[in-house]
């Protein structure tokens, strides 16, 4: 999906993009975007924390990396991984909730 001008005046980036691009879990078929991996089946992992370059299933909890999904650099997979986090740790700051599941 190419950014218009509007989505890039309303803030939107390459990396929000990426981020909501849907993918398909190896193992069980669920249909999910990596923001909301990121959201609900990581929270809490130590890992989450620390630009994990991992995607979890949300439906099973079966990991697997994001190379095969959206990336093909170690650098953008470490890129897109600390956006997700920083993302995800701003809500919980925003709403005072802790990150633990």
């Amino acid at each position: 999906m190419v950014l218009t001008p509007h989505m890039r005046q309303m803030g939107v980036t390459p990396n929000l993009m990426n981020t909501t691009k849907q993918v398909t879990c190896p193992r069980c078929g669920n249909n999910f975007s990596l923001f909301q991996s990121r959201a609900i089946a990581c929270r809490g992992c130590r890992k989450a924390a620390t630009s994990c370059e991992l995607a979890r299933c949300p439906r099973c909890d079966f990991e697997f990396p994001l190379r095969q999904l959206i990336v093909n650099t170690d650098q953008r997979q470490k890129e897109i991984s600390a956006y997700m986090n920083q993302i995800i740790g701003n809500y919980h700051k925003s709403v005072g909730k802790k990150t633990s599941r």
